[in-house]
């Protein structure tokens, strides 16, 4: 590739998890969305994580009509998860294009709010996704028993996705037999990162998702760089060559996977 490593065009790709209101985004996202397009992604979820973004998050999904919002309190804002934010995210649940709660879960590597904090918002929130009927979407770091056990006598009748996947082929199976789906960001192209490989590569096809994380990790070949919904085309190419499949059927498993788990239209032409 050339010095820019532009992303390959793989029609069809969904790019189920990003956070568009952070530079270099926020500050060209017309720009931002028409590069993902001319990469072939035709929709993308934005994630608002935190009480000071969520709202924003409806706000820029209502405004382009191939953005989705996901809204929750992220593990490391999980102090600040109190029934007045639980009651705003329950009211947001009824915007037309909030397709999933969260993120929430547990980070264990950073401890940016106590863990018996994170795990109480954890619960609270799995219990809103649960009777609200949406999926559920997770960030899990070191603490996936901790996660599962949290969730184990929770019905989550909407299913739910482990986010930016960063387990081993057997954590991997674990949430598969909860029911839950499991994505892959820029991480499973790292050459460091060889049980995440192995996890894409043993995931059922109808379980699978593909996301950027934008603007955090980046894929092979633009590691270091700033992250945009664009290089999930990366990231398929990558993945398709693990699981001995053509980018194009891939992107198009991938993104049936999240119109079916998110209840996303199937694109405008």
């Amino acid at each position: 590739m050339g010095r820019s490593d532009p992303p390959p065009a793989i029609p069809g790709l969904v790019d189920t998890h990003c956070h568009l209101d952070y530079p270099p985004m926020s500050d060209d996202l017309d720009g931002t969305l028409a590069a993902a397009r001319a990469a072939g992604v035709e929709q993308v979820v934005h994630v608002g994580c935190a009480p000071d973004t969520i709202d924003r998050a409806v706000a820029i999904a209502s405004a382009h009509r191939d953005v989705f919002a996901a809204v929750g309190v992220h593990p490391h804002d999980a102090r600040d998860y109190d029934e007045h934010v639980e009651a705003r995210l329950e009211a947001l649940l009824d915007a037309p294009k909030v397709v999933a709660l969260g993120e929430t879960g547990l980070d264990y590597h950073y401890d940016r709010s106590p863990r018996a904090t994170q795990r109480d918002a954890l619960a609270r929130q799995a219990a809103l996704a649960a009777r609200r009927r949406v999926p559920l979407v997770l960030h899990v770091r070191d603490a996936h028993d901790d996660a599962l056990d949290v969730l184990a006598g929770v019905d989550l009748p909407a299913g739910g996705i482990v986010h930016c996947f960063t387990g081993d082929a057997a954590c991997a199976r674990r949430w598969l037999d909860r029911g839950f789906h499991v994505s892959f960001s820029g991480i499973v192209t790292f050459p460091k990162a060889p049980e995440v490989a192995e996890a894409a590569r043993i995931v059922p096809t109808d379980r699978l998702l593909l996301e950027t994380d934008a603007p955090y990790l980046a894929p092979v070949p633009v590691r270091g760089r700033r992250n945009t919904p664009a290089n999930v085309a990366h990231t398929c190419a990558f993945v398709a060559r693990l699981r001995t499949t053509a980018p194009e059927v891939l992107a198009h498993e991938t993104a049936q996977n999240a119109r079916r788990l998110l209840g996303l239209p199937r694109p405008a032409a």
